[in-house]
């Protein structure tokens, strides 16, 4: 069992991390028990009843989030022609074609997000084995592969997240920082889970929303209550 440090063991002092907790008061504590100097992220954990294994249970996609992440998103944008134009009048940091396929070839990885028109895509690919494990790859399914590149950007840079549910059958996505506080929090929360019940695939059966987790980068997880949390879906 891993040892925690003493901010760590100090913050979880008054709670019970075993409980279940209505998903408003799970966001609450998550960010009262936040103890970092840094203003740490906030996420959440859906535990899903797929089995990632069938392409029939798949849960993929992407969300633009209210309140945004709180930090600038640096996109690039692989194009050509006029295309790289729009791009750049939508304000993507990087823009190219061919030579921007070679420059991430070289080592080039300064970005955090990646956009394809649908022609560069053979291009793409060639580097798919460096941006896949980085979750950098272009997918249609995320809105992220489109000749709308101006749309694409801007809604990555207003925070668009994107989120697929792991081996496990768990799917993580951010929510913003701590001092968003819980509001503006529970909003995002809120469109990732109206996006994630949207999704559910037609292979899954049984009960799909079957635990969730609140926490922050440095600090403890806060179990929800699943009725509570398809009650807030349907609110």
């Amino acid at each position: 069992m891993p040892k925690h440090g003493k901010k760590f063991r100090n913050a979880v002092e008054s709670v019970d991390l075993a409980s279940k907790y209505p998903i408003e008061e799970a966001v609450k504590l998550a960010i009262e028990k936040a103890f970092a100097k840094f203003d740490e992220n906030v996420d959440v954990a859906i535990n899903l009843g797929v089995d990632p294994k069938y392409s029939d249970q798949m849960v993929r996609g992407a969300c633009t989030l209210p309140n945004g992440l709180g930090k600038t998103v640096r996109v690039a944008v692989f194009c050509k022609g006029e295309k790289q134009a729009e791009a750049k009048a939508a304000g993507a940091d990087i823009v190219g074609a061919e030579d921007l396929v070679e420059k991430i070839q070289g080592g080039f990885m300064d970005f955090d997000k990646a956009i394809a028109t649908p022609d560069m895509m053979a291009q793409v690919g060639k580097i798919g084995r460096v941006l896949g494990p980085r979750g950098l790859m272009p997918n249609a399914k995320t809105g992220t592969v489109t000749f709308d590149v101006a749309t694409a950007v801007n809604e990555v840079k207003a925070g668009k997240v994107e989120f697929k549910v792991d081996k496990a059958g768990v799917l993580h996505a951010p929510l913003g920082k701590v001092s968003f506080g819980p509001e503006k929090i529970l909003q995002n929360l809120k469109a990732v889970v109206d996006t994630v019940i949207r999704l559910k695939p037609s292979g899954a059966k049984g009960t799909y929303l079957k635990a969730c987790a609140v926490s922050t980068t440095m600090g403890p997880g806060f179990k929800v209550d699943p009725l509570s949390v398809r009650k807030f879906a349907e609110g």
